[in-house]
């Protein structure tokens, strides 16, 4: 069926969806140039649901008819990159709820994204909500979480999903027009204790806020051993000495930091960017904290802190000096969340396949939902650039098309990537399985 506000927006009329380009030739999101996601913008909001959905949600098979209704080569596919792991030990360190408000949750988003006023945070939020498949915004916590439930149970293993505090100053107040969305730890805790058997809480608490230690004991006493930051969007500075007891406090619970690293890409003010330095965290580790540097820091560069010239350096590249520094061996870690997303490739991706001397320090994310949002993963650049083979690129598609959870797994395990001798180097299975060093509960 052609989009309703087609013909009113071209000529000839656009064509319907089943002839459409795969979604996945196209930039992600956080990418696109402003005239594009101003054209984005104006046909959704003249009520081209189904331009939204291809761009976004375009996963559209029953997830729990895919074992029985892909194809052959698919389904062995899938077998093979489950043959050489424990589902009882397979944990994804990264994934995000969200929500509105339902039931008292006391989740939001920014005003900005429910509003047409800011046309670009406005289809960012819709992209979310399609990759989510949240239809009513009243229900959206029980859609979303409804959603990740049943594309969970067809992955086999648990997932730790992160709270998400908000925007404070350096006085300790919420900023609101800075806080992109919101999941109090509170809300964390429960759906995971809803569904123990798939979900693992990581609770957020910023450091600076008037009752942050007491927030910290609060969420350890709960069971809760990892706290999420993302400093950029949170105006949090992991080396602000007013952190210390914050991280001393953690030391005490044995609790483990999972902060983002490198750019990102909700923050558009340079001071912001700064605070995801992957150096800033030594502050933690100086402490005896365990960090996990969320995306391999892979989006970006920032200052180089050890140079008095200060130069420019990939944010990767500074994070992977410090895996190289003998006194974090035991404490620094790295997510390889958002590796595959076509803005990461084919660095740093190819050097962390080929690095495997630290993939005993390397953890699964799948950064869900953006592996369901169609147009963040590229697996045809992906073939491209010689990490998967045609074949695997079909099957994975036919599996993103039932479950995209499995399909973000699927891809990790069948990447490669090929030295010019002939040797090949993939992902250790060790990476998608739970850490010894770093439980979640």
């Amino acid at each position: 069926m052609q989009c309703p506000a087609a013909s009113a927006l071209s000529s000839p009329p656009m064509p319907t969806p089943d002839a459409w380009p795969r979604a996945e030739s196209m930039l992600p999101l956080a990418t696109i140039v402003p005239w594009a996601a101003a054209a984005f913008a104006l046909l959704a909001a003249s009520g081209c649901a189904c331009v939204l959905d291809r761009l976004a949600g375009a996963s559209s098979r029953d997830a729990s008819k895919m074992e029985s209704e892909l194809s052959p080569a698919a389904r062995a596919l899938v077998a093979r990159v489950y043959a050489d792991v424990d589902p009882s030990r397979l944990l994804d360190y990264h994934v995000h709820v969200v929500g509105l408000g339902e039931g008292g949750s006391g989740c939001y988003v920014n005003p900005h994204m429910r509003t047409w006023a800011h046309p670009v945070d406005r289809v960012k939020f819709l992209a979310y909500r399609s990759a989510g498949r949240i239809r009513n915004e009243e229900h959206a916590e029980s859609e979303f979480l409804a959603r990740l439930v049943e594309l969970a149970r067809g992955h086999r293993g648990r997932f730790l999903v992160l709270a998400f505090d908000e925007n404070r100053d350096g006085a300790g107040r919420v900023v609101p027009e800075k806080t992109e969305f919101h999941v109090p730890s509170t809300y964390a805790l429960r759906v995971a204790a809803e569904h123990p058997d798939l979900l693992v809480a990581a609770v957020s608490v910023h450091p600076l806020r008037p009752d942050a230690l007491d927030e910290l004991d609060r969420c350890a006493a709960a069971g809760a051993r990892i706290v999420k930051w993302l400093p950029n969007a949170m105006g949090i500075d992991p080396s602000d000495p007013r952190c210390l007891p914050f991280y001393e406090r953690m030391r005490k619970h044995g609790m483990i930091l999972l902060s983002h690293g490198g750019e990102e890409a909700a923050v558009d003010a340079a001071e912001d960017q700064k605070l995801g330095n992957p150096l800033l965290l030594r502050a933690a580790l100086d402490v005896g904290v365990k960090v996990i540097c969320a995306h391999f820091a892979g989006l970006g560069d920032d200052d180089d802190l050890d140079d008095p010239a200060r130069p420019r350096v990939a944010s990767w590249r500074l994070l992977l000096r410090m895996m190289e520094d003998p006194r974090w061996t035991d404490l620094l870690f790295a997510d390889i969340s958002a590796a595959t997303q076509a803005n990461r490739t084919p660095e740093p991706l190819g050097t962390l396949l080929r690095r495997e001397d630290l993939h005993a320090r390397l953890v699964n994310g799948s950064d869900y939902p953006l592996p369901a949002v169609n147009v963040v993963i590229s697996t045809r650049k992906l073939a491209r650039k010689g990490f998967l083979t045609d074949a695997e690129r079909d099957a994975l598609n036919e599996i993103y098309d039932f479950n995209p959870i499995v399909f973000d797994y699927a891809l990790k395990r069948c990447l490669v990537a090929r030295d010019a001798d002939g040797t090949e180097h993939r992902f250790a299975a060790s990476v998608f399985e739970e850490h010894t060093a770093l439980r979640a509960r």
